[in-house]
């Protein structure tokens, strides 16, 4: 963490709406933060994990601790469940806040899951994707950002021991649930054949798509490796665990039923309840 933090006498985390007080009298307990894309998806995780670890409050107006209109954020007993938004730069200045949030708060270990969707590689729709590399669109394990005019680069590490331990925990055997390479791309429509504004072919979408693949990338999404080299960097351990919604290599267009989605994107959530149950109950 930033040794800078502790010469601050007073600390406003301005978009989740807390200060380095709060953080002390009421995150001392916290053990895991799962954040989604999805508002309404972080809402159902928490009514969700509520019912699941017996908390003695599961109704959402006794949970909800949201102070901004930016993030929803809820705390469930150990558990903090908010969301991020879309993207590399919403899910960054979540999570500067929500570390040095733990951080103030004397947190023991806790660690950061992302649940949400994205799009396979050479995979079925509906398939659980546990990200054991964050890679970028060079298939690289590196987060590349602009910092007062200077390009750094940041080494974008998984925690495979919380990834292999998440796989682990599954209890649902009825879909395909991998360890996998998960990229982080800038942008949902740039490379796809359907964006507003569009600068290559099919073809050249394709062989980009099958070189990346052969390569070993399972699926793609717009933040993993922001997360996995912040988390890095502040010491923290952090997983991904993603449903796929389309395979890329058949086409663009992310059209399903709403059933469909709705079931699939509740199989992130459903597991990473396995892995917190099992976790509290020391399975793992």
């Amino acid at each position: 963490m930033n040794p800078q933090l502790e010469t601050l006498p007073y600390d406003f985390l301005y978009h989740i709406g807390y200060s380095k007080e709060d953080a002390k009298k009421i995150f001392g307990d916290v053990k895991f933060v799962v954040m989604g894309g999805s508002s309404k998806r972080m809402v159902s995780f928490a009514e969700k994990i509520a019912k699941a670890i017996n908390h003695p409050q599961t109704e959402l107006q006794h949970l909800d601790m949201t102070r901004t209109d930016r993030f929803c954020f809820y705390k469930i007993g150990p558990v903090i469940s908010v969301n991020h938004g879309m993207g590399v730069p919403s899910i960054t200045i979540l999570l500067h806040e929500i570390l040095k949030l733990l951080h103030y708060a004397e947190a023991v270990d806790p660690v950061i899951i992302r649940i949400g969707t994205s799009a396979g590689l050479g995979l079925p729709a509906g398939t659980v994707v546990i990200t054991d590399r964050a890679v970028n669109d060079y298939v690289e394990e590196q987060h590349k950002i602009i910092i007062l005019g200077k390009r750094v680069q940041r080494p974008a590490v998984m925690s495979k021991p919380l990834a292999d331990e998440i796989l682990k925990a599954q209890t649902n055997t009825t879909f395909i649930t991998t360890l996998g390479t998960t990229m982080c791309t800038d942008d949902f429509y740039e490379g796809r054949t359907n964006a507003a504004c569009c600068d290559c072919t099919t073809e050249e979408k394709l062989a980009y798509l099958k070189e990346i693949h052969q390569k070993g990338v399972s699926n793609i999404e717009m933040e993993a490796t922001a997360l996995a080299s912040l988390c890095n960097k502040a010491g923290f351990k952090c997983a991904i665990v993603c449903v796929t919604l389309i395979n890329r290599l058949e086409g663009d267009q992310v059209d399903i039923p709403p059933d469909v989605y709705a079931s699939y994107q509740e199989r992130p959530q459903n597991l990473v309840c396995d892995y917190i149950c099992g976790k509290l109950a020391g399975n793992y």
